[in-house]
C-alpha cells in the first residue's frame, strides 16, 4: 500500500531505502537543477579530475530548465524533463553520493541497477504541470555554469514539491508494476 511521506535532503540510504514504488514524496528543502548540458560539464570537471560546484552527497537532483521568472515571482514554469536524456551520466552521479533524482518518464536498465547499488531512488513529477510545480519553489539562485541559461545548476528551496517514486532501491518500477496490474488475461 503505497504511503505518504515528506522528505528533506541530504538524504541517508536509510530515508531512500524505506520507499517503494507508488509512494507519494513531498520534497522541502533544497534540491539541485541539472539537464543534458550541466551533466555533460560535470563529467568533463570529474574526467579532468577537478570538484564538482555542488557536493552531491546525499542530494536531490530535479531535472528541469526553468523558464524566466514573472515579476515578483522567484522563477518561471518549472516542470520535469524527460529523464533518460540523463541516463548515461547517472550512475557515475549516484556513485558520488546523489540519492535522488526528479524527473518524468522511465529509466534505463543501467539506472535503475545503479539505484539498487547506491540506494538511491528516482522520483517523477507531473509533466506539463511547470507552472503549478513553480508555486512550490520558494527560492532559486544559479550555483554554476551560469552560461548555460536555463540548463545552469540552481539552488532550489522548495516546499511540498510533490513527486511520487517511480523506481526504489530494491531495483522496482513503477511503470513495470503498473503494466502487470492492469495486464489483461485472455
Amino acid at each position: 500500500m503505497p504511503k505518504d511521506v515528506r522528505l528533506s535532503p541530504p538524504l541517508t540510504a536509510a530515508d531512500v531505502c524505506a520507499l517503494e514504488i507508488g509512494d507519494r514524496v513531498l520534497v522541502s528543502g533544497v534540491i539541485y537543477t541539472a539537464r543534458d548540458a550541466a551533466h555533460r560539464r560535470l563529467m568533463e570537471l570529474l574526467a579532468a579530475g577537478r570538484p564538482l560546484p555542488v557536493d552531491l552527497k546525499g542530494q536531490i537532483l530535479y531535472y528541469v530548465g526553468p523558464s524566466p521568472a514573472r515579476p515578483g515571482r522567484v522563477i518561471g514554469a518549472a516542470g520535469p524533463t524527460t529523464a533518460t536524456r540523463m541516463d548515461v551520466y547517472t550512475p557515475t552521479l549516484l556513485k558520488l553520493g546523489l540519492k535522488a533524482m526528479i524527473g518524468k518518464g522511465r529509466r534505463s536498465p543501467e539506472v535503475i541497477a545503479a539505484l539498487k547499488e547506491y540506494q538511491a531512488v528516482y522520483l517523477g513529477a507531473t509533466g506539463g504541470a511547470g507552472a503549478l510545480i513553480s508555486q512550490c519553489i520558494k527560492a532559486a539562485e544559479v550555483v554554476a555554469f551560469e552560461d548555460l541559461g536555463p540548463e545552469a545548476i540552481h539552488r532550489l528551496v522548495v516546499e511540498d514539491l510533490p513527486t511520487i517514486v517511480i523506481n526504489d532501491c530494491a531495483g522496482r518500477d513503477l511503470y513495470d508494476e503498473g503494466l502487470k496490474q492492469y495486464a489483461r488475461t485472455a
